[in-house]
């Protein structure tokens, strides 16, 4: 596994239990990547960051929650963009689509929690406004998933949404430190 290879959704699912995390996968990976695209640390203590509970225990490392947050960040600085969401395999698309809803609700969280006050783009701003109606999208019970390639454009979409949120926020960050 190359290390930014995100663990695969089971591996991720019985580590948040293991610590007794109460998110699926998507939302641990869009809590995560939403607090690194802030600016947030890149910590071996995520998880009582990005969900503000310092009561939470740190991943051991090499453990897959530990793995998640290295690929994460690997993944997010990778100038060939290959940041990927962790959402599950296979399955119904309307079980892919709810997972990618609750994978934004988190990474405002996660992102909320870490921007202080940064500024934004305005390309960043309608990125965070496409993201928060994303999140807060319902999945109509009629439909029958059959609009996997409408799904995959919109992963895409969230893909290139939160690496330009990302170079405003963390990596402008990190070049106006320098020059100063």
């Amino acid at each position: 596994m190359s290390e930014t290879e995100l663990p695969v959704w089971a591996e991720v699912a019985a580590a948040a239990d293991r610590l007794a995390l109460a998110s699926s996968p998507a939302e641990l990976h869009g809590a995560l990547c939403g607090w690194l695209a802030a600016g947030g640390a890149d910590a071996a203590g995520w998880p009582a960051l990005v969900m503000a509970d310092p009561a939470l225990p740190v991943p051991a490392p090499g453990d897959p929650l530990d793995r998640l947050r290295g690929a994460s960040a690997a993944q997010l600085g990778d100038p060939e963009f290959g940041f990927q969401l962790l959402l599950p395999e296979g399955g119904k698309p309307i079980d892919r689509a709810g997972a990618l809803f609750a994978w934004c609700r988190a990474f405002l969280g996660g992102f909320g929690l870490a921007l202080d006050g940064k500024p934004m783009s305005e390309e960043g701003q309608e990125a965070l406004r496409d993201l928060a109606n994303l999140g807060a999208a319902q999945i109509d019970e009629a439909d029958d998933g059959s609009d996997e390639e409408a799904l995959a454009e919109i992963e895409e979409y969230l893909r290139m949404a939160v690496l330009l949120l990302h170079a405003d926020c963390a990596l402008g960050m990190q070049h106006r430190q320098r020059l100063h």
